[in-house]
């Protein structure tokens, strides 16, 4: 089946039971994350959903050790697993199951190493219920005192992420992941400036596919910049671009290509390369204006302080 194994009650869509999102997260070499990431998507920890409104996919991308089937569904019994054949991109797994899912509308988290928190699926599909046509987007940040490029020159490691995690009791009120991040370069304008990407991407199922899902040219390792891509194709293509206020990904330490090697070796230039090479332009992080819905924790309330003074420097300078 094209190097994808899927369940077999997984590999049609079922219109007259559909759920209103299918999430589509992506796994590779992932044991110690994969599970609190889950979690974060299950219906004990997202509020004002149940397992009826969406479906979760985790795709495991060729890692060495597979993920079990077991503890992917524990989580809920709209939890399932397809197992993909190791490629450098994940694009070609993540679109295989978008075609074998049910939802009306589909989310990708390309990176399973991003935590979420606890009113993202129900700001989203709020957000669908709203607009005819929208590109949901979520800002990104990393747990640790800094983003993790900088942070693991100083020590940072999964054993200081995993003292940082337990110091929060993050399992029963997810906003306390704010007080222990940072924002991820991609989201370092914060909520009122241009985004490079979202991790929790969504769109309806039609707009979807007229996107043609993510570009499987895209070959480098972990993707390059293919959710970049597909976050400003969505963008430009696309209605409204609705952001979640007070919502977001937490990316944990696991040794990524791109979020965990210093900035000195980061392969941001020859990803940049391959995207000319395909799109015949750079890239750039698209500027649309934005609708916000979501509410403000009081964990979040310091980005919001930066964000405001990071667009009011913006607009003083012109930019």
């Amino acid at each position: 089946m094209n190097g994808y194994a899927f369940d077999e009650r997984f590999t049609a869509r079922h219109p007259m039971h559909a759920p209103a999102l299918s999430v589509i997260v992506a796994f590779r070499n992932m044991a110690r994350e994969a599970p609190r990431t889950l979690f974060t998507l299950s219906p004990a920890y997202q509020r004002g959903v149940t397992a009826a409104d969406y479906e979760v996919i985790a795709v495991d991308a060729g890692s060495t050790i597979p993920l079990d089937e077991g503890m992917v569904r524990q989580h809920g019994p709209n939890f399932r697993l397809l197992r993909a054949a190791d490629a450098p991109s994940p694009a070609g797994a993540i679109n295989a199951a978008a075609r074998a899912s049910a939802g009306s509308a589909v989310a990708v988290c390309i990176d399973g190493a991003r935590m979420l928190s606890p009113g993202v699926l129900r700001h989203t599909l709020a957000a669908l219920r709203s607009h005819d046509d929208p590109v949901v987007a979520t800002l990104a940040w990393h747990l640790g005192p800094k983003m993790q490029n900088i942070s693991m020159l100083e020590g940072y490691d999964q054993a200081a992420e995993d003292a940082l995690l337990g110091s929060v009791d993050w399992r029963a009120d997810g906003y306390e992941l704010f007080r222990i991040a940072c924002l991820a370069g991609s989201s370092a304008g914060g909520w009122f400036r241009p985004l490079a990407e979202s991790n929790f991407l969504t769109v309806r199922r039609a707009s979807w596919e007229r996107l043609g899902g993510l570009d499987e040219r895209f070959q480098s390792a972990g993707g390059g910049f293919v959710n970049l891509d597909y976050y400003r194709e969505a963008c430009e293509r696309l209605g409204q671009l609705v952001i979640l206020l007070g919502e977001g990904t937490f990316h944990q330490f696991h040794g990524g290509v791109a979020t965990n090697v210093p900035l000195a070796e980061h392969p941001g230039l020859r990803f940049q390369d391959e995207y000319v090479a395909i799109r015949g332009r750079d890239f750039a992080p698209p500027a649309n204006a934005a609708i916000y819905l979501g509410g403000l924790p009081p964990q979040a309330l310091p980005f919001l302080t930066s964000s405001v003074a990071q667009a009011v420097a913006a607009t003083g300078s012109g930019a």
